[in-house]
Protein backbone atom coordinates (compact mmCIF):
# COMPACT_ATOMS: atom_id res chain seq x y z
CA UNK A 1 0.00 0.00 0.00
CA UNK A 2 1.42 3.50 -0.70
CA UNK A 3 0.90 6.58 0.85
CA UNK A 4 -1.38 9.38 -0.83
CA UNK A 5 0.34 12.87 -1.08
CA UNK A 6 -1.86 15.78 0.36
CA UNK A 7 -2.73 16.74 -2.96
CA UNK A 8 -3.79 12.90 -4.25
CA UNK A 9 -5.89 12.53 -1.29
CA UNK A 10 -7.70 15.98 -1.56
CA UNK A 11 -8.11 15.19 -5.25
CA UNK A 12 -9.93 11.70 -4.57
CA UNK A 13 -11.79 13.59 -2.15
CA UNK A 14 -13.13 15.95 -4.54
CA UNK A 15 -13.48 13.17 -6.95
CA UNK A 16 -15.94 11.18 -4.51
CA UNK A 17 -17.68 13.89 -3.70
CA UNK A 18 -18.73 14.88 -7.00
CA UNK A 19 -19.89 11.03 -7.82
CA UNK A 20 -22.05 10.87 -4.69
CA UNK A 21 -23.91 14.19 -5.88
CA UNK A 22 -24.00 13.21 -9.43
CA UNK A 23 -25.56 10.11 -7.72
CA UNK A 24 -27.95 12.11 -5.77
CA UNK A 25 -28.74 14.32 -8.84
CA UNK A 26 -29.86 11.36 -10.42
CA UNK A 27 -31.95 10.07 -7.96
CA UNK A 28 -33.48 13.21 -7.06
CA UNK A 29 -34.18 13.85 -10.85
CA UNK A 30 -35.83 10.15 -11.31
CA UNK A 31 -37.94 10.82 -8.23
CA UNK A 32 -39.21 14.05 -9.76
CA UNK A 33 -39.93 12.07 -13.05
CA UNK A 34 -41.72 9.69 -11.72
CA UNK A 35 -43.91 11.79 -9.43
CA UNK A 36 -44.64 14.11 -12.35
CA UNK A 37 -45.57 10.80 -14.45
CA UNK A 38 -48.13 9.82 -11.49
CA UNK A 39 -49.71 13.71 -11.59
CA UNK A 40 -50.08 13.34 -15.18
CA UNK A 41 -51.60 9.88 -15.65
CA UNK A 42 -53.90 10.87 -12.22
CA UNK A 43 -55.25 13.90 -13.74
CA UNK A 44 -55.59 11.96 -17.59
CA UNK A 45 -57.76 9.22 -15.19
CA UNK A 46 -59.80 12.31 -13.65
CA UNK A 47 -60.35 14.28 -16.90
CA UNK A 48 -62.29 10.62 -18.90
CA UNK A 49 -65.67 10.77 -18.66
CA UNK A 50 -67.34 8.19 -15.98
CA UNK A 51 -68.56 5.68 -17.47
CA UNK A 52 -72.59 5.25 -17.41
CA UNK A 53 -73.30 8.66 -18.40
CA UNK A 54 -73.48 9.04 -21.87
CA UNK A 55 -75.29 11.43 -23.08
CA UNK A 56 -77.02 11.32 -26.52
CA UNK A 57 -78.18 14.49 -28.89
CA UNK A 58 -80.44 13.61 -31.60
CA UNK A 59 -81.57 15.74 -34.51
CA UNK A 60 -84.06 15.53 -37.03
CA UNK A 61 -83.37 16.49 -40.44
CA UNK A 62 -86.01 18.27 -42.19
CA UNK A 63 -85.62 18.46 -46.01
CA UNK A 64 -88.25 21.29 -47.68
CA UNK A 65 -90.79 19.53 -50.18
CA UNK A 66 -92.92 22.55 -51.03
CA UNK A 67 -92.18 25.46 -53.35
CA UNK A 68 -90.25 26.40 -56.22
CA UNK A 69 -87.48 23.30 -56.73
CA UNK A 70 -84.64 24.85 -57.89
CA UNK A 71 -82.05 23.15 -60.49
CA UNK A 72 -78.46 23.18 -60.25
CA UNK A 73 -78.17 22.03 -63.70
CA UNK A 74 -78.22 24.87 -66.51
CA UNK A 75 -79.17 24.17 -70.01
Amino acid sequence: MTALTPVERNDRRRQRRRQEVMRWSIRVLLVVVVFSLGVALGRAIQDNPRTGRTVTFDRTLHIPTAGDQGSTITP
